[in-house]
């Protein structure tokens, strides 16, 4: 039997649900405590070096610890950045701290020096981030690998304008990752993801530190073409701008109905197999329907072809930027998961190769289509750049910078900054068995590089028809 004065300590302990106290054994009391330090532990992960600009740096990363069960759960933390040249021996200073406390970090690295290395280290409560077991960001020489970005050499001259590419917006959609059935797609428990992922990017376009002049949509506006979805996002794009003067637009497969129901996105936006074409400031924009009655490949019709093959013989060298859902290249073909069948037939991709050979004004073709950022390679020897974009409505969960500058441009992807667009990334990076990010974010050189090209011609006129 228990003495009086141990039985006491006992029911104490019980009463209050803690851990037993026995005078003789404290090693459990030592357990539980070690067993709680590991879970409450953070993991700094998913570092990931986003954007990388002449002058700028976004690195991004989430924090996380284990629960009761031992599952790593998001968690609050600081958000510190320490960077320094790569050519000096100092140590790397702190040039980015925030006490906001969040699981889901965003460090914008301003004022920095064009085309010069650094090294950086990102760090939350302490604990340094380091990438996901993602191969795109732990092959060797990435910047997330190595700890060094080099910031990009701007062209030469002023900037002339900046155009904001986005794409995949799916205005509409219940679940997010869904793949031919075989994936079960991931729903928002609160909000409709698809209408705050856009309003995120809307409202980054016009914060002084983008502050874009054209906004270009290549299509997949909408869940599914249904009247409501289509009305809903030009809703939400009017509030933004006007279409034809601040943001142009062409339809994807996801924006079309079955032939015998009525036109919804041609009712709100223009119809079927039109070409539409804008000019800005002496810039042309050129949207194509790429879109077929039925299935997600995409073609075009003999006299949407025949009119932009007027339109490029009218004018050949204006500098001209093409917009179209599905990608055009054999290289976009074969490195797309759903292959040759998903992206543009090879008779109407030819056809383009060669009027784009004959109208050297033209100088980007973007698509979207496959919800990832990549670079493709032409398939002759054309000075045409043929670029896709991440979705805006998940993982990467962004949009790309184009600015033109008199003696070329700069591309740079962002992802969108609101904390619940940076919440609802996080999550979808686990779409396709947690292969998304591989898939979806792109190499850095995809996201970010520059053309040299002479756009000193361009003026500061007006946007419109």
């Amino acid at each position: 039997m228990l003495e009086p004065r141990l039985r006491t300590m006992w029911l104490a302990n019980a009463a209050s649900a803690g851990a037993a106290v026995a005078v003789r054994t404290p090693r459990p009391v030592f357990a539980a405590e070690a067993r709680r330090e590991r879970r409450e532990a953070i993991v700094a992960s998913d570092l990931e070096v986003v954007t990388v600009t002449d002058h700028s740096a976004v690195i991004t990363w989430t924090t996380r610890a284990r629960d009761r069960a031992g599952r790593l759960r998001p968690v609050p933390a600081d958000t510190e950045v320490r960077i320094g040249p790569a050519d000096g021996r100092a140590d790397a200073r702190v040039c980015h701290f925030e006490g906001l406390r969040t699981a889901y970090h965003y460090a914008e690295i301003r004022n920095l020096e064009p085309g010069r290395a650094y090294r950086f280290e990102a760090y939350s409560d302490g604990r340094r981030a380091t990438p996901a077991r993602t191969l795109v960001t732990r092959r060797s020489g990435t910047p997330e690998s190595t700890g060094v970005f080099t910031t990009l050499t701007p062209p030469p001259g002023r900037l002339i304008r900046t155009l904001a590419l986005a794409n995949d917006l799916h205005y509409g959609e219940p679940a997010s990752g869904l793949f031919a059935g075989l994936f079960e797609g991931l729903r928002h428990s609160t909000d409709e993801y698809p209408e705050f992922m856009l309003q995120a990017m809307l409202e980054d376009l016009r914060l002084p530190d983008r502050t874009v002049d054209q906004l270009i949509v290549a299509g997949d506006m909408t869940d599914s073409g249904r009247a409501e979805q289509c009305r809903g996002v030009r809703e939400r794009l009017d509030e933004w701008g006007t279409l034809g003067r601040d943001y142009v637009v062409c339809r994807g497969n996801h924006d079309i109905r079955p032939p015998e129901e009525p036109d919804h996105w041609g009712e709100v936006f223009h119809p079927r197999d039109r070409l539409v074409e804008y000019f800005a400031g002496g810039l042309r924009l050129i949207g194509l329907d790429t879109t077929r009655p039925r299935g997600a490949g995409g073609t075009i019709s003999p006299p949407q072809l025949a009119h932009l093959r007027e339109l490029l013989r009218g004018e050949p060298d204006r500098p001209t930027l093409i917009f179209g859902h599905h990608p055009v290249t054999r290289h976009a073909a074969v490195s797309n998961p759903g292959g040759p069948g998903f992206v543009m037939d090879r008779f109407n991709a030819g056809a383009l190769h060669t009027m784009y050979a004959t109208a050297p004004g033209v100088f980007l073709h973007h698509s979207g289509h496959t919800h990832r950022n990549r670079l493709s390679r032409p398939d002759s020897g054309i000075g045409v750049e043929f670029l896709e974009v991440g979705a805006v409505k998940e993982y990467p969960g962004g949009y790309t910078l184009v600015r033109i500058y008199e003696g070329g441009y700069m591309v740079n992807f962002y992802k969108t900054r609101t904390e619940a667009a940076r919440r609802w990334s996080t999550r979808t990076r686990s779409q396709y068995l947690g292969l998304h990010p591989d898939h979806a974010l792109g190499s850095c050189h995809d996201r970010n590089h520059v053309v040299l090209r002479d756009f000193s011609g361009l003026c500061g006129e007006p946007a419109g028809h």
